[in-house]
């Protein structure tokens, strides 16, 4: 018997393929804008010039600062620019940072969204935005921090760095994760998320030995896709409140802290809805999701201990401490002593129990 759902349907225009990036003006032009600020890390400022220059009098200038977990000042930096120069959009060229610079101030100004992503990280498709202020993470949601348009181009990802590639495509993975046993899950979900399983374990495995394998690249994208818009309609859970107390309040890396994290989280609540986690098991093996995910991790070469981030061990009792306040309702309750156990595992690097 098919169990009761809510679908809400989709908001966001998604343009997908091989040399989409030409389409970014006319998508501009489609909403009715004619004055966009594209957004960027420092690391991508030559591709975000380039892209503004291909608006020609429709590009506003070009704001470079984005960075890592989407700090506030760096948002009050970003405003100012975009009213200073007259804009009226924000075009988001890159991974998750720039992503979530658009959607900060895409919710303070009104303006719209169309975001490139250059990696898997899978924001893109969410109402979901993280800012760090004072030390901590805090996460909201709103229609308001949903993108208008995502362009997905897959040339854009043949020069991804293998690392990146694989770290950004855990990273992903860990939203469809979390969407298998989320309260509000809906069979379109589903669906996607099991696809981005088998596209994933399909097609990383091409791309650490191939990394400018077009139809792998293909693969992969449309894995963080699917896992992207799974994020953005489900409720989150103890995995991404764990990588939100991690990055906002000791500093990791984002992607590689969803990496790591992910077998762990994944083991915690695997007693608890095993039956609904299955289809990770099935994809990668090992007779248990938790498990499978670490071992395709070490396949791939992925970070698998906390230590090699930055993190100390002392840290992880007051990591503990913070992940237990006001913990995201999880299909197994949490404990201050359970989260002090999975940290420590995640540390260490140890394969889940």
């Amino acid at each position: 018997m098919t169990r009761p759902f809510v679908f809400p349907g989709l908001t966001t225009r998604v343009v997908f393929g091989h040399g989409t990036l030409e389409k970014v003006p006319d998508e501009v032009a489609r909403l009715g804008h004619s004055r966009a600020l594209v957004l960027s890390t420092p690391h991508q400022e030559a591709e975000a010039q380039a892209l503004a220059a291909a608006f020609g009098p429709r590009a506003a200038g070009v704001f470079a600062g984005a960075t890592m977990h989407t700090p506030v000042e760096v948002t009050d930096l970003a405003i100012t620019a975009f009213r200073s120069l007259n804009a009226d959009c924000v075009v988001s060229l890159g991974g998750g940072s720039t992503t979530g610079l658009g959607k900060a101030i895409a919710l303070r100004t009104g303006a719209d969204q169309v975001v490139i992503p250059t990696t898997y990280a899978g924001s893109e498709m969410t109402d979901i935005l993280g800012e760090t202020a004072g030390g901590e993470k805090t996460t909201r949601r709103d229609p308001a921090i949903r993108p208008e348009v995502v362009v997905y181009d897959v040339d854009l990802t043949l020069t991804l760095p293998v690392a990146l590639t694989v770290t950004s495509a855990l990273n992903a993975i860990a939203h469809a994760m979390e969407g298998f046993y989320a309260p509000d899950r809906n069979p379109v979900t589903e669906a996607l998320s099991r696809d981005a399983m088998v596209a994933f374990r399909d097609a990383l495995p091409v791309l650490i030995h191939d990394a400018k394998n077009a139809d792998a690249r293909a693969k992969a994208l449309f894995a963080a896709w699917g896992c992207s818009l799974t994020l953005g309609q489900v409720t989150m859970a103890l995995h991404h409140k764990l990588a939100h107390v991690l990055g906002g309040s000791f500093g990791l890396p984002h992607a590689e802290t969803h990496a790591v994290l992910l077998p762990h989280t994944t083991a915690y609540n695997e007693p608890a809805v095993g039956d609904l986690l299955k289809p990770i098991a099935d994809t990668f093996g090992e007779g248990s999701a938790g498990k499978g995910l670490w071992h395709f991790a070490r396949s791939m070469n992925a970070p698998l201990r906390l230590a090699d981030l930055g993190l100390t061990e002392p840290d992880l009792d007051r990591a503990a401490d913070l992940a237990a306040k006001n913990p995201y309702a999880n299909p197994r309750p949490v404990t201050r002593d359970g989260i002090r156990q999975l940290l420590q595992q995640a540390f260490d690097g140890q394969c889940p129990a």
